[in-house]
């Protein structure tokens, strides 16, 4: 509390952040632990980690983008609702530098009432503020993704 009878993390959400307010937080950890969350399907914990009015942009891969979070859980929600089984398998994670992280992801699920099965392999630029992701972008060329990612990092520096 301060001398205002106010606590100071009134107001905050839990982002797993540290109670230092000036403490730079571990983007990769961050990043890390948004990832466990969705491959757990616990969409409020990987949810937790994204600005409210964040952008969900999976236009390159087909689907479209997703504006503010309430519209995210819904969608990945509905993504996840599609599988009997779905595995959401980190294969890198990177801090490129100036809020700027790089995943790679493979996914692979078993789609509901069917023997079929999907898999991908997706990147996921994040761009963070203040320790939380303000846009995801999502794009299944690798390569192209990597070096836009960079890009974005250094223009962001």
């Amino acid at each position: 509390m301060d001398s205002s009878g106010t606590s100071p993390t009134a107001g905050r959400r839990d982002t797993g952040l540290p109670d230092d307010e000036g403490a730079t937080p571990d983007l990769v950890e961050l990043a890390r632990a948004s990832a466990e969350a969705f491959n757990r399907r616990d969409l409020e914990a990987g949810m937790c980690l994204f600005a409210p009015d964040a952008v969900y942009d999976t236009s390159s891969v087909g689907i479209g983008t997703f504006e503010g979070a309430d519209a995210i859980r819904s969608h990945l929600g509905d993504w996840f609702d599609n599988y009997e089984e779905y595995e959401f398998r980190l294969e890198e994670v990177h801090d490129l530098g100036n809020g700027v992280t790089f995943m790679v992801v493979r996914h692979h699920g078993r789609v509901a009432a069917s023997d079929a099965t999907v898999q991908e392999r997706w990147s996921y630029t994040g761009l963070w503020e203040v320790g939380v992701i303000s846009r995801m972008i999502v794009r299944a060329d690798i390569d192209e993704a990597r070096a836009a990612a960079e890009r974005l990092a250094q223009e962001r520096g």
